[in-house]
């Protein structure tokens, strides 16, 4: 018997190069794309630390980067007060509330934030302490700005930055815009509130105006919750302020500031600063006769 054609035999095509990545794995990226170090400027970012003490204390490095951090958090800080600000000006209690909740978490993060100085010991600091002169927290920009766009405007600042043009006319700006509190007057009045023209010189008056919102805050839901969000950033930045004065006292006792401040005696009297003492008088007025 003869055999018959022998079968083709079919062989398994090539494999092709994988272009996609394996599902779940990241993509490798061309040279040309962007990455994440590209976008968040990673190398530039980590090539700011550069401690003046030599050879370079281990501590100083901390020091650094933990107030670097504090600007960067600063700098937020303000893109959404400013943003409050403009939402409270265009009747969006909501809105407003929503960029101050956003500032408070942060100031709560900062106060966390301070006491990794902690980790330092006193005279690990005092090594490197000097390179700083005269250096201070006090000349932060950002810092004051905080403080002027909250409402709390000292003019008195402005002549310890007399010699550095920028900051000076950044701070004169400041005290000539829209601030958080007086925006949140602005806000009242469009709602029919009785706010002084000038709440500042009539406190009184100005308490007197928010009583309602208060005591009957399922009618004023949206100003109610904003009014407890702008009480929760005073409260979180006196908080603060309470903070940093112990973490300085742990560290350096009641040294003078690098600045030429009395250092924890100057912090100490900070901590009585409010943004917005009406809320908090408010208070008081509860449950009293009209």
């Amino acid at each position: 018997m003869g055999r018959g054609p022998r079968p083709t035999v079919r062989k398994p095509p090539a494999a092709k190069p994988k272009t996609d990545p394996t599902p779940g794995q990241p993509t490798t990226y061309g040279a040309s794309d962007m990455d994440y170090n590209d976008y968040l400027m990673v190398p530039e970012l980590l090539g700011l630390q550069r401690p003046l003490s030599k050879p370079a204390h281990h501590d100083e490095m901390l020091f650094i980067i933990i107030h670097q951090a504090f600007e960067l958090w600063f700098k937020l800080q303000i893109h959404e007060l400013e943003a409050a600000i403009q939402a409270m000006l265009a009747g969006d209690a909501r809105r407003a509330r929503h960029a101050m909740a956003r500032v408070t978490a942060v100031q709560r993060l900062l106060t966390h934030q301070i006491h990794l100085l902690e980790t330092m010991t006193p005279v690990e600091f005092l090594q490197f302490r000097d390179h700083l002169k005269p250096a201070s927290g006090f000349q932060s920009l950002q810092f004051r700005e905080i403080e002027f766009i909250a409402g709390l405007k000292d003019e008195a600042y402005l002549a310890f930055f007399r010699e550095r043009p920028l900051v000076l006319d950044r701070l004169q700006a400041r005290i000539g815009e829209a601030d958080v509190a007086s925006a949140y007057f602005t806000l009242l009045r469009a709602r029919g509130f009785r706010v002084p023209t000038d709440p500042k010189a009539d406190p009184d008056g100005t308490t007197r105006a928010l009583v309602p919102v208060f005591e009957a805050p399922d009618e004023h839901p949206e100003l109610y919750a904003l009014s407890e969000a702008l009480l929760d950033f005073d409260e979180a930045f006196a908080l603060w302020r309470e903070h940093h004065v112990r973490v300085v006292e742990r560290i350096i006792g009641f040294k003078r500031g690098t600045g030429g401040s009395s250092g924890a005696a100057y912090l100490r009297q900070t901590t009585t600063k409010r943004f917005f003492p009406f809320l908090w008088d408010v208070r008081t007025r509860l449950g009293e006769p009209a």
